[in-house]
């Protein structure tokens, strides 16, 4: 399995900016063989295809190209980088290709609004079972990792073989991996943790930025409950995947979560991908599901979702009854 790792082929699915730098990052730093593959209307994949860059890096010459969904079948590893709502659909479209014993590697955060799913769990409904499923997790931006500024995460599978010959392979002195423990806490932990970076940006947009270390320490335990609760470790919150992301999500000017929360408090619009948007009605359902309590959650979701005021969202916190802080 060691030597294989030398000569896999690998196609990322998603052209946006984390796609764009997984490509960069395994080709260039790397020497995998890499083929980016994005849908012929896209325009991320069109400006690729006549300049081979965006507003972020440019791609290395040895990477491919493609909006030919049959590149997938020439590939070892898959690595999808799309919009998580979008994941089952663009599953689906892969099936009459008969994809087999291939790696899918899932590096988006979030949770099915429609079914509560984890990405992981969506990708193993849709894929032939020779097939391995693994998660690629943690902080990091692509402005970062692309002016050398290395970060750590983690990368996680069911299968320990795959989670090994990723983890093994994938490293290098910008990207320090650490094999995954807990697939429950990491895909739950990492989706949340983009709710808390809208909480950040109110907090932020209110003038309230002193709060961002409250935030961090209640936020990080409601997402230890819910993880324990549906039978994950809640240490996992704790980890790379939920409190570790914090600082590239709860502080970075490149984080739309943030910044998209920020523009709440300020009334202002963003028309960016924010994740946590979609992530925080999927959590509501989860916590009835399981009867978990996460006020801080519960206030993002009303703010967006259901007109409350940012300054009446923080006021409910405040009003809660008092309690012991570990109980």
């Amino acid at each position: 399995m060691k030597g294989f790792a030398y000569y896999m082929k690998i196609c990322v699915a998603g052209c946006g900016r984390w796609g764009s730098l997984i490509t960069w990052y395994l080709a260039e730093k790397k020497d995998f063989p890499v083929t980016l593959y994005g849908r012929p209307e896209s325009k991320h994949i069109q400006r690729f295809l006549t300049e081979r860059r965006n507003d972020l890096l440019v791609l290395p010459e040895s990477v491919e190209i493609s909006t030919d969904i049959s590149c997938f079948e020439a590939a070892d590893v898959i690595i999808i980088s799309i919009n998580s709502q979008s994941l089952d659909s663009f599953l689906r479209e892969l099936e009459p290709l008969g994809l087999k014993n291939k790696i899918f590697v899932l590096c988006m955060k979030g949770i099915e609004i429609s079914t509560g799913r984890r990405l992981s769990e969506i990708a193993k409904e849709n894929v032939d079972p020779s097939n391995k499923v693994a998660v690629w997790l943690g902080p990091g931006h692509v402005q970062e990792f692309y002016a050398g500024i290395p970060n750590c995460m983690v990368i996680d599978s069911e299968d320990e073989q795959t989670k090994h010959l990723l983890v093994d392979s994938f490293s290098s002195e910008l990207i320090r991996f650490y094999y995954g423990e807990d697939m429950i806490g990491n895909e739950i932990g990492a989706a949340a943790k983009n709710v808390i970076g809208i909480a950040a940006g109110i907090l932020d947009g209110s003038g309230l930025s002193t709060l961002k270390g409250a935030l961090m320490s209640r936020g990080t335990r409601e997402v230890a409950r819910l993880i324990s609760a549906m039978g994950g470790n809640q240490l996992s919150a704790y980890g790379l995947c939920h409190l570790g992301d914090y600082e590239a999500t709860v502080f970075s000017k490149f984080s739309h979560n943030r910044e998209f929360g920020e523009r709440i408090a300020k009334g202002e619009s963003f028309d960016k991908l924010a994740e946590g948007y979609y992530t925080v009605r999927a959590l509501m359902d989860l916590c009835e599901k399981y009867s978990v309590e996460m006020p801080i959650c519960r206030e993002v979701y009303e703010t967006i979702y259901e007109g409350k005021s940012c300054r009446d969202a923080i006021d409910s916190l405040f009003g809660r009854s008092i309690k012991s802080e570990f109980n």
